[in-house]
């Protein structure tokens, strides 16, 4: 006569999580151990790692035949975290314990029984909660990370023994370990105060944000550059993408990583967005909300599948989707392949991507804010005085043609960066650091927020160009110089919304209800600043 055991697991396919139903049952027939449900390798070698466990211990699985069948049976399964599950199914269908029909297993087992963490905790319990499960056990090193899902009760345990005591197995046939009492709490994700949220808004909060981490990179740092500063105070207010070029050591790259610190924090749904993706790619533990954006610089010889996303089987996340929220700066850009830098147009405009491979297909949040960094040649020296360029003019124009039309029509803010004289390293007043900066900016994105609420959109990066065109459209009179650069050429149909959504973040900045003509004349020139530069 067989028995028959069950218990519930997570499946992650990219961020999107699946209940699976784990049903173990133990009949007659030779000794096997038989996993049905498309496991892929990794799972499917948890049989060994499930029995040695088992044994280990103190509490073996059953001699006879094991069949064990992973439902929806049609939904591909991966990795390693249905371990537990899998382990939980076979005792219970066994008698060794009691089948515990509402609760989700998620972990992954050693061969001495101990309970490893796995990747992608945070987005499993976040599908969890979604399909109605409020209990959930994860390893112990997996437990902060967990407990940032509100309203369901986190169980974490070290060991397979100490979740087989806690099920209501006699300790007296449990083998002695030294993970010593499981980790048991109850999950909760209301403004933790170590995950930096305080409530607090305005400028007050805003300097408070830039202040925290006194390592962090610091406009105070940054001599000169007036107009590439003021730049990325409106990127950063508005959430635009920027082009800095120049000659090497001007300090683009300086600029660029100070780009994330005069950037707001996260909001509760976009911290949990952003630390879900992080979680999945399995930097390491994670006990707090990642409530700073990030920052995501790649080097230039990245390939396509890390800068975009790929892999075997199901296709991880990359550099792009890691942004999300953030900045992905790309310095020394022409030296990327053009395909890598045209592949980023897509997310660019839609703010995902969705990647197909041969294991399934996985959609990424990547609404990140686009850094480029170039020379304007390949050996830097053109417009360097006192240095000639020793590059051709083909070399030029290979160099500065991997930067496509396209690309950089997408790009709302392209600056020249020229070098700053040298009595203004040594002397002069101290420039503004990025707590004052982040206050401003912080300022304009909650007339942004009041503004945009009614559309479903935070910042100006996002205004559709239906809206530039309908109730946000700007008098005629305003955009005559817009109009004119549109006739001679030098503007797209996209690039015109560009300007326009820039000329909207320049007046939040100064604090006006609506922009002027001279916002928008100042958004046109700091959009084709790097044309009439070069």
């Amino acid at each position: 006569m067989s028995a028959l055991g069950r218990a519930l697991g997570i499946t992650l396919t990219g961020l999107q999580g699946d209940v699976v139903e784990v049903e173990a049952d133990i009949g007659g027939g030779l000794p096997a151990f038989v996993l049905l449900g498309l496991p892929d390798a990794a799972l499917a070698e948890s049989r060994d790692r499930i029995r040695s466990a088992a044994r280990n211990t103190g509490l073996p699985l059953s001699p006879r035949r094991i069949t064990v069948n992973l439902l929806p049976a049609a939904l591909p399964k991966r990795g390693s975290g249905l371990d537990l599950a899998i382990l939980v199914a076979a005792l219970s269908a066994d008698g060794a314990i009691p089948v515990v029909p509402d609760a989700a297993f998620i972990g992954e087992l050693g061969l001495d029984g101990t309970i490893r963490p796995v990747a992608g905790v945070l987005p499993a319990v976040l599908a969890a909660a979604a399909h109605g499960i409020r209990r959930v056990v994860v390893p112990g090193a997996n437990l902060h990370e967990a407990r940032l899902v509100p309203g369901v009760d986190v169980r974490a345990f070290e060991h397979a023994g100490e979740l087989l005591a806690h099920l209501g197995v006699d300790t007296s046939l449990l083998v002695r370990h030294g993970a010593g009492h499981g980790a048991v709490a109850s999950g909760s994700a209301r403004h933790d105060p170590s995950t930096g949220s305080d409530g607090s808004t305005g400028k007050d909060a805003a300097r408070r944000a830039a202040a925290r981490d006194s390592s962090r990179p610091d406009f105070a740092d940054v001599r000169g550059q007036g107009l590439a500063r003021y730049a990325l105070e409106v990127a950063a207010a508005g959430g635009h993408h920027v082009l800095l070029s120049g000659e090497p050591g001007a300090g683009k790259t300086m600029l660029a990583e100070r780009l994330p610190g005069i950037l707001p924090d996260l909001d509760d749904a976009q911290a949990l967005e952003v630390t879900a993706i992080h979680s999945l790619h399995g930097r390491g533990a994670i006990s707090a909300l990642m409530r700073r954006p990030p920052l995501e610089a790649p080097h230039h010889n990245t390939t396509m599948a890390a800068l975009i996303g790929g892999g075997s089987g199901v296709p991880h996340p990359g550099a792009a989707s890691r942004a999300h929220r953030g900045v992905l700066f790309l310095d020394e850009a022409p030296e990327f392949p053009a395909k890598v830098l045209d592949a980023l147009r897509q997310p660019l405009e839609a703010g995902e991507l969705t990647l197909h491979r041969s294991g399934g297909a996985a959609t990424y949040p990547a609404r990140f804010q686009l850094v480029l960094a170039a020379n304007l040649c390949p050996c830097g020296r053109t417009g360097s005085p006192g240095h000639d360029c020793e590059c051709t003019a083909l070399a030029r124009r290979r160099y500065l043609s991997r930067l496509s039309g396209p690309l950089l029509d997408r790009i709302d803010l392209q600056i020249n960066v020229p070098r700053v004289p040298p009595t203004q390293l040594t002397s002069g007043p101290t420039p503004e650091s990025s707590a004052d900066i982040a206050a401003r900016v912080a300022a304009a994105r909650c007339r942004q927020a009041q503004r945009l609420e009614r559309y479903g959109l935070s910042h100006n990066g996002e205004i559709p160009g239906r809206l530039l065109r309908t109730e946000l459209a700007p008098q005629p009179r305003e955009t005559a110089q817009i109009n004119r650069a549109a006739e001679h050429g030098w503007l797209s149909a996209r690039g015109i919304d560009r300007v326009l959504r820039i000329g909207w973040t320049i007046a939040d900045l100064r604090g006006a209800e609506r922009p002027a003509k001279a916002d928008f004349d100042i958004a046109l020139q700091l959009r084709q600043h790097r044309e009439a530069s070069a």
